[in-house]
């Protein structure tokens, strides 16, 4: 985690000293709060902790955002073979996705009406490869569950793995868990493009975003692309736990018959 915040500041130059060091503060306390929350025994604010691959994936989908974003920015004043390479691959992605309210369309008309051709570039570059690598993430993660046959290919502790889900809170687990999940499914699939919108909304209050701010494009087209991949993920994760969970009942319920009708 600290060096999935740091990395835009390290790898994009002209990053002034001020935000340097409000950036390491930032990547110590979020290296701390990981390393604590795998560290302990109880639960703490970290899901699926203990249930591979679901954070892996996850984090390596944020890492590999930020990197190739970074590449991005710093190819716009450093060029080099390797970043000439992914703005290239990132324009044909962005050119492809960008067409009529679609989230790639819609996250590029939130740059000011000023906005040069070359920042309008890079930000549909930007959008493209991101989405890109959040589809790939999501695909990677529904083959991993499949290979898997996750979480009931090992032992899977609810208490700890969902630990701001409360199972005495009221109403039957299994339907609180399959509502969630629907409610993070939709989620993901309306965030790409709602953000937009209220961000231009926000615009007129806090001033419209700059793609000439590169650590402020990085951040919010991560996010952007990353928090529907998470919710996708999330609700599928929470839809395959309430189906272990209604699968582990069914043969209770099936094996309390057969003890009672054993011949006595």
């Amino acid at each position: 985690m600290v060096v999935v915040i740091a990395l835009p500041s390290i790898a994009v130059p002209g990053t002034s000293a001020d935000t340097a060091q409000i950036v390491l503060l930032i990547a110590l306390c979020a290296g701390a709060l990981t390393l604590f929350e795998y560290a302990s025994t109880y639960p703490g604010l970290v899901e699926f902790r203990d249930a591979p691959p679901f954070n892996r994936i996850r984090f390596l989908s944020l890492f590999a955002m930020v990197l190739f974003l970074s590449i991005v920015v710093r190819g716009t004043t450093n060029p080099t073979a390797l970043t000439e390479l992914v703005t290239l691959i990132g324009t044909l992605i962005g050119h492809a996705i960008d067409f009529p309210y679609s989230p790639v369309r819609l996250i590029v008309l939130i740059l000011p009406e000023n906005a040069s051709a070359a920042d309008i570039s890079t930000m549909r570059t930007a959008a493209g490869m991101t989405y890109l690598i959040s589809l790939l993430s999501l695909s990677v993660f529904l083959l991993a569950l499949r290979a898997s046959r996750w979480p009931s290919s090992g032992t899977f502790n609810v208490w700890v793995n969902l630990p701001t889900f409360e199972p005495t809170a009221g109403g039957d687990v299994v339907e609180r868990l399959e509502r969630d999940a629907r409610i993070n499914i939709a989620l993901g699939f309306l965030l790409p493009f709602l953000t937009p919108v209220v961000i231009h909304a926000a615009s007129s209050l806090f001033g419209s975003i700059s793609s000439t701010n590169d650590q402020t494009l990085i951040w919010t087209i991560t996010a952007w692309a990353f928090l529907p991949s998470s919710l996708f993920m999330r609700g599928i994760a929470m839809g395959r736990v309430a189906t272990m969970i209604s699968s582990e009942r069914k043969k209770n319920t099936e094996a309390n018959k057969d003890e009672l009708f054993q011949p006595a």
